[in-house]
């Protein structure tokens, strides 16, 4: 990938609601050689979606979003990849991570309530061939998430740059 395509993908990493015409001007490309970039990073699989970050704490949304600690036997000829995907197909499952270190997958949820969690841990996720154990982390408050700081100090506010 050039040096122009992966100033486009930082961009639209940044702020996926640029223009075409604006992401142009940026990365010093015509608006078609943009069109067809991002067209063409789709249809290969690099640019898989947009999405919005929201900070559901400003929202009356209430949820519950739990990190959990997945440890696994690895599977012959598979290794983590054939559990990882039954992990992931489960819709409450927002992120799943192979990892290095004292655990094997990370898996990102969301829930209702911390029992509707529990009740995912309990009955779903640690009834799965080949997971030996579950740690669950509860998210109490998210400072920062993508390089966006969630509520920044009054001196942050000034620096900050909305492209």
């Amino acid at each position: 990938m050039d040096q122009r395509s992966n100033k486009l993908l930082k961009l639209l990493e940044q702020d996926c609601t640029m223009s075409v015409p604006q992401l142009a001007a940026m990365c010093d490309c015509t608006e078609e050689d943009v069109a067809l970039r991002i067209e063409s990073m789709k249809d290969e699989g690099v640019i898989l979606g947009y999405k919005a970050l929201i900070n559901w704490e400003k929202t009356d949304n209430q949820s519950v979003e739990a990190l959990i600690e997945v440890k696994i036997t690895p599977q012959r000829d598979k290794g983590f990849d054939r559990i990882a995907e039954r992990i992931y197909q489960y819709e409450e499952v927002e992120s799943c991570y192979l990892m290095s270190g004292g655990y094997d997958v990370t898996v990102i949820i969301t829930g209702r309530t911390l029992r509707e969690v529990a009740l995912f841990v309990s009955r779903k996720l640690s009834t799965i061939e080949g997971v030996t154990s579950t740690s669950t982390h509860f998210i109490l408050k998210k400072y920062k998430q993508q390089n966006v700081i969630f509520e920044p100090r009054e001196e942050q506010k000034e620096r900050l740059i909305f492209v």
